[in-house]
C-alpha cells in the first residue's frame, strides 16, 4: 500500500510576499507628487495672434513712408506754382543786395535764370553772364514736411502746412541765392570773378552760405519746423512709448 505523499510547500511564496511588503514599504517612504492644478500646459501656451500689432511710433513711420511718394509727386509737378514765391524773394534780395550785378530774375518752371551785368570776357564782345539755378535742389524739404504733417493726423493740418510752407520759403531762397553767388564769385572764370568786386573773405562767406544752404537747410529746417508745430503729438508719442 503506497503512502500518499503531500507535495512540499513552495518556499517562493513567502519570498514573494516579503518582496511585495518591502516594495510597498519603500513606496510609502517616497514623497507623493501632487497632481497638477490649474489649466493644462496646452492651455497655458498663448496662441499666436492673427494680426501683428505695431507700436504708435512704427505706425507713424509707416504712414510717413506711405505718404512720401504722393507728396514728392505733387511737389515735383507743382513746382512752378509752389516755388514761384521763392523766385520772387530771390529777385527781391538780388535787386536790393546785389543791384550792381543782378539785372533781371526770370522763372521757367523750376529753373530761375539770373541775368547779370557781368561780361564773359574780351573773347565774346557784347555778351553777358547768365546763371541758371534749379530750385528743386533746395526745396525737397517741402514734401518731407508735408508727409510728416499728414502722417501725424493732428487737427488743423492745412493751417500747419501753410505755416511750414511760409517758414521754409526763406530757407529755400537762401539756397537759391547762395548757388547764384557761388557761380559768379567762385566757380566762374577769373575774368568774371574780378568783375564782382568780392573780397577774399566775402568769397569764403559765400562758400559757407552755399554749403549751409545746400546740405543743412533743405533737410534740417523742415524737421525743426515740424517738431515745433507738433510738440503735443511728440509728447503723446513719448508717453505712449513709456507705457
Amino acid at each position: 500500500m503506497k503512502q500518499a505523499t503531500t507535495p512540499p510547500a513552495s518556499l517562493d511564496l513567502p519570498g514573494e510576499s516579503l518582496q511585495q511588503k518591502a516594495a510597498s514599504c519603500a513606496d510609502s517612504h517616497l514623497p507623493s507628487i501632487p497632481a497638477a492644478r490649474g489649466p493644462s500646459l496646452a492651455a497655458r501656451v498663448p496662441t499666436a495672434s492673427v494680426g501683428m500689432k505695431f507700436s504708435p511710433l512704427a505706425r507713424f513711420v509707416l504712414a510717413v513712408l506711405a505718404w512720401l511718394p504722393a507728396t514728392f509727386a505733387i511737389w515735383y509737378f507743382a513746382a512752378p506754382i509752389l516755388l514761384w514765391p521763392v523766385a520772387l524773394l530771390a529777385e527781391l534780395v538780388g535787386r536790393i543786395g546785389f543791384a550792381h550785378i543782378v539785372r533781371t530774375v526770370e522763372q521757367a518752371g523750376a529753373i530761375v535764370t539770373f541775368t547779370t551785368s557781368l561780361r564773359p570776357g574780351q573773347a565774346i564782345a557784347g555778351g553777358i553772364v547768365t546763371v541758371d539755378v534749379n530750385m528743386l535742389l533746395y526745396s525737397f524739404g517741402l514734401p518731407l514736411f508735408a508727409a510728416l504733417t499728414i502722417a501725424a493726423r493732428e487737427g488743423n493740418r492745412i493751417r500747419t502746412l501753410l505755416i511750414g510752407y511760409g517758414v521754409l520759403l526763406p530757407a529755400m531762397a537762401w539756397g537759391l541765392m547762395a548757388d547764384f553767388l557761388k557761380n559768379i564769385a567762385i566757380t566762374a572764370p577769373m575774368q568774371v570773378v574780378s568783375q564782382t568786386g568780392f573780397a577774399a573773405w566775402q568769397r569764403e562767406s559765400i562758400a559757407f552760405a552755399f554749403q549751409f544752404g545746400s546740405l543743412i537747410l533743405p533737410t534740417v529746417a523742415p524737421a525743426i519746423v515740424w517738431v515745433l508745430t507738433h510738440r503735443l503729438f511728440l509728447e503723446r508719442m513719448r508717453r505712449g512709448a513709456s507705457h
